[in-house]
């Protein structure tokens, strides 16, 4: 890590954005820059704000003036449908970002992703590596613009590796109490339908490591592409009834018709299936050897150990020592918010 590094996130109003920025502010040395069209909901101690949209010409000038070495590029609308809107800030508001470092003379990207690039097909391996040909689900916008970001952004490392070091992080299923992942969704309803015959396994990684992962990618060089997520594996079924989940076998044939028919109508099959039906039918584990090789840190958290918090603090009661502890009420004041914001977007 370079002295009085200054690391510029985009997206700091949302999640991720404002997660990463309030765990940078206590590192020593750093200097945090954040950027979104949206003011945060609530001050980030230690952080300078400037409100402006990602793809404002002015970008490069302001790279340049605050002497930014790091861009920690979370800006992203993970919303399912796709639309014009999402693509020009998704995609076109990435490249213009890469851009700008370029001709700003960053030092380095990180690019938050999703294993669900790899797509879930019969044909996959058991465990991905990281070149493995990205085939995600275009079914909804969130994968479909993923991928051409990622498509995009392994381009643009390859033609200025010279000149930029470029990280990539391919985040497994995220689970915690306090995110809104497809996998927090799915886990968090009473019923959820399932593919008869079909038990695919599941990777999950900790709300607190994906975090922590951003972080180090941050602060250590480590380019190139990782995919990030906890070694034990569990299959769908498996982790359904850890969470009393009920779950309702459907042959797949009458699923897939089933969705199709019902799509774009006021029942919207995507609220009760919050991934794609490749996803829950055949097996998409990201292969961790590279991560544990060469990225250089350690996930705090296993997947089993991720699914019992879960269980904890989001399906049944809190630990009673928590109940005093203002960080825990602050996270679950900000995941209803989130919460009312989703279903009011839907």
């Amino acid at each position: 890590m370079t002295k009085s590094q200054v690391v510029l996130i985009t997206g700091v109003a949302d999640y991720w954005g404002a997660r990463v920025a309030a765990r940078l502010t206590r590192v020593p040395e750093v200097r945090v820059l954040g950027i979104d069209s949206n003011a945060p909901r609530q001050k980030i101690e230690g952080m300078d704000f400037i409100q402006t949209d990602i793809r404002n010409p002015l970008l490069v000038a302001l790279l340049k003036a605050e002497q930014v070495d790091t861009v920690c590029h979370l800006t992203f609308n993970e919303r399912r449908r796709k639309s014009e809107s999402d693509f020009d800030l998704n995609v076109m508001g990435t490249m213009k970002v890469f851009g700008a470092c370029r001709e700003a003379g960053v030092r380095k990207i990180v690019l938050k992703s999703s294993t669900d690039v790899y797509g879930a097909h019969p044909d996959n391996p058991a465990f991905l590596p990281e070149t493995w040909p990205l085939r995600g689900s275009k079914q909804y916008g969130y994968t479909r613009y993923r991928i051409e970001v990622e498509e995009f952004a392994q381009g643009f490392s390859k033609q200025f590796a010279d000149e930029l070091v470029v990280t990539t992080l391919r985040l497994a299923n995220i689970v915690g109490p306090t995110a809104v992942t497809p996998m927090t969704k799915l886990l968090s309803q009473p019923v959820t339908p399932t593919l008869l015959g079909f038990n695919p396994l599941m990777q999950l990684l900790h709300e607190d490591d994906a975090v922590e992962a951003l972080v180090h990618a941050i602060l250590e060089d480590v380019p190139g592409v990782f995919n990030i997520g906890a070694d034990d594996y569990l299959p769908l079924l498996r982790l359904l009834r850890m969470v009393r989940n009920v779950d309702v076998p459907i042959v797949h044939p009458l699923a897939y018709w089933g969705v199709a028919m019902l799509r774009g109508t006021p029942l919207k099959p995507e609220a009760y299936l919050p991934l794609a039906l490749d996803y829950l039918r055949y097996r998409w584990v990201g292969d961790t050897q590279k991560m544990a090789a060469e990225f250089g840190m350690e996930l705090k958290y296993t997947a089993v150990d991720t699914i019992e918090e879960f269980i904890k603090l989001k399906k049944g009661p809190p630990r009673a020592r928590r109940f005093l502890e203002a960080d825990y009420l602050r996270q679950i004041i900000d995941y209803r918010q989130q919460q009312r914001e989703r279903m009011n977007d839907e």
